[in-house]
């Protein structure tokens, strides 16, 4: 007989809802997950892991074209095998996939390959015939023994639950998604390289997909609305990630918007207008990335006391909606849409629902990665809002920058462009802000992060030792230099 009353029930099992399934389980609860399409959601089968395995495809395209400069001979006329490239993208994908899967069977988590809505009080009314496609994907995984057979309308019951349904691209209206115009999910699967490319969209999912469209091949234009790409960011750092795109041969456009769009032949003619001036541009193909909307339609929340702000459920700083009950986490729960901080909210939420002590969540804590070529990372205050900031309160900041070209490791590596910048409080010492640009600024923003969490002053950071040669003495260097104290630069 299959079990329908839970401690606690997860719609969504992207990197949120599953997480919080497996925590909730670590606890001792027992845990239901309702799942549409496939276990790990956009961010594992359509977002974060397969545009990553594209992008490194790229990185060692570029590394065999360019192996002349490193003493290397025979692999200058590599070219992209696209094919090779989207299959093995879809693999790791999938491979991913199956341990969520296998996470959950060793958890003791009940899986529903269903949609759900609210039915009232701690009820769940979840019906298998308006499944996704992915739907597949569970049925088929040989590791689930836990995913339960349900009939339609079958009602769930549970202490609490957990809307973790995550969010979908925005669509356009100038820009009907078809064949020839795409979202993030069919510029995932290309059958062919396009010749000529138009990327809606300078935030990070655009600027991802313009480095990696670029670097197998595509003449690639870049648009924005905004001054700038990459608008979150602090300026200094927009401006450096659009000299080089610009420099690798990515036309960028910002102030910039499409207005109309027709099919043609062989491609799509967009007309754009840039302050004012319209001009048309005929390309192969349109990549939509201007942002996402919450998957809020279908969950019965107009039954409830949850409020809803353009798209996104409303909570508080432990995950709580206005309903009893009722909790949301990740990109439905609104910005920073990013799956790091869906999973931390997790594990917040399910402790706080446990009774443990938690603390909510400091936005200006989560780091924001962006992996294009070269990558743009960062954490806090831009320098910009950093001296707002700090004239509302009557002090100063301090910044500090240190190019890579003046760090050995990256000079040895061939990537010595590139800039590390900090932002401090003049007075206490605090960490503001942190940005970095440069082909692995992902992987080194974690060393502000850690600071960040520990509430680190700039003395902290100045006695720390960093090892040497590496590119993270750069993120040492920015900190001397934000007291005049750089050695290297």
């Amino acid at each position: 007989m299959t079990k329908t009353e839970f401690d606690l029930i997860v719609v969504g099992g992207g990197p949120g809802g599953y997480v919080a399934a497996i925590r909730a389980a670590q606890l001792g609860m027992s845990v239901a997950l309702v799942e549409r399409a496939e276990l790990g959601g956009i961010c594992l089968n359509w977002g974060c892991i397969p545009t990553k395995a594209l992008l490194h495809s790229a990185t060692v395209l570029r590394a065999c074209q360019e192996a002349s400069h490193y003493g290397v001979t025979g692999s200058n006329e590599a070219r992209a095998d696209l094919a090779a490239m989207v299959a093995r993208s879809r693999k790791v994908a999938g491979r991913l996939g199956q341990g969520v899967a296998h996470l959950m069977k060793k958890n003791g988590v009940t899986v529903f390959a269903a949609t759900a809505t609210l039915a009232g009080a701690g009820r769940l009314s979840i019906d298998s015939g308006t499944t996704l496609a992915g739907k597949q994907s569970i049925d088929n995984s040989t590791t689930l023994a836990s995913k339960q057979s349900i009939d339609d309308g079958t009602t769930l019951t549970g202490k609490h639950i957990i809307l973790a349904t995550g969010a979908r691209a925005r669509e356009l209206p100038a820009l009907p998604v078809g064949e020839r115009i795409w979202t993030y999910r069919q510029a995932l699967m290309p059958d062919e390289i396009p010749k000529n490319l138009l990327v809606v969209g300078a935030g990070a999912i655009g600027a991802e997909f313009a480095s990696f469209y670029r670097a197998i091949g595509s003449n690639v234009t870049l648009i924005d609305m905004t001054p700038d790409i990459l608008p979150q960011e602090d300026a200094e750092i927009s401006q450096l990630a659009r000299k080089a795109f610009e420099k690798q041969g990515i036309r960028v456009m910002t102030q910039c918007a499409v207005t109309a769009s027709a099919l043609t032949d062989t491609g799509v003619k967009v007309t754009l207008e840039q302050q004012s001036k319209k001009t048309d541009l005929e390309v192969d193909r349109v990549i939509v990335a201007a942002g996402i909307v919450g998957n809020v339609e279908n969950l019965g929340l107009e039954k409830t006391r949850v409020k809803v702000e353009k798209t996104h459920i409303i909570t508080d700083g432990f995950c709580r909606t206005a309903e009893p009950g009722v909790y949301a986490i990740g990109d439905v729960a609104g910005a920073p849409w990013l799956a790091h901080k869906a999973s931390h909210e997790a594990v917040l939420c399910v402790e706080a629902i446990a009774g443990n002590p938690v603390h909510a969540i400091d936005p200006l804590r989560i780091p924001a990665c962006t992996y294009s070529y070269p990558q743009v990372a960062s954490i806090g205050m831009t320098e910009a809002r950093a001296r707002e900031h700090a004239k509302a309160h009557g002090s100063e900041i301090r910044v500090g920058k240190f190019s890579f070209a003046g760090n050995g490791k990256a000079i040895a590596m061939g990537e010595d462009q590139g800039l590390v910048k900090t932002v401090f409080d003049a007075k206490s010492g605090e960490l503001l802000g942190a940005h970095i640009i440069h082909p692995e600024a992902s992987e080194l923003i974690t060393g502000y992060g850690v600071a960040a969490s520990l509430e680190a002053t700039e003395e902290d950071l100045m006695h720390t030792v960093f090892a040497h040669p590496t590119l993270s003495e750069t993120l040492h260097e920015s900190v001397l230099n934000a007291f005049g104290r750089a050695l290297h630069g």
